[in-house]
């Protein structure tokens, strides 16, 4: 089996959305859309709003559990160029030790919500977020807050 080409995988709590499926898509040079989210590979209602914005950029996606890329991701062709996006850092962490190479660990997107604070504009985080996005690192992942292509790539460690 070989190596699947992944060209970047992004946190986001929306997963795909206008500025994921069209901004970053073209940017990165994707041709495949893989959502690696346990709750959404098995929501049809959000994966028709999803497929919707797939479609208008030209590109493939796919949804699936986490435990179903880890076992399938190896069986990708070497033509696809494939844009992961995780709804959390937990998501991230568990392809990364499941043996997912992901070099390229983007933060996009993490909502406020209980227990969680400001990291930047876009990001709000909480101690586990932290420390999954550490293991992430430690495991040979770049990992960085970039909001959209045209904005420096600002390396965790600056940012925690």
């Amino acid at each position: 089996m070989s190596e699947p080409n992944i060209v970047l995988t992004r946190i986001d709590n929306r997963l795909v959305h206008g500025q994921v499926g069209v901004v970053w898509t073209s940017s990165i040079g994707a041709n495949l859309l893989l959502v690696a989210n346990d709750d959404t590979a098995n929501d049809p209602l959000q994966q028709e709003l999803m497929e919707a914005t797939a479609e208008s950029s030209g590109v493939g996606i796919r949804f699936w559990t986490i435990e179903k890329t880890i076992n399938n991701i190896h069986r990708a062709s070497a033509r696809q160029k494939i844009f992961i996006i995780v709804r959390t850092p937990e998501d991230a962490r568990k392809l990364i030790e499941g043996g997912v190479p992901i070099d390229n660990l983007n933060i996009g997107n993490m909502h406020f919500s209980e227990g969680k604070r400001q990291i930047t504009k876009q990001a709000y985080m909480d101690d586990k977020d932290i420390s999954d996005l550490k293991v992430c690192a430690a495991k040979g992942a770049s990992v960085y807050v970039q909001e959209v292509p045209e904005d420096k790539k600002q390396p965790l460690e600056e940012v925690i």
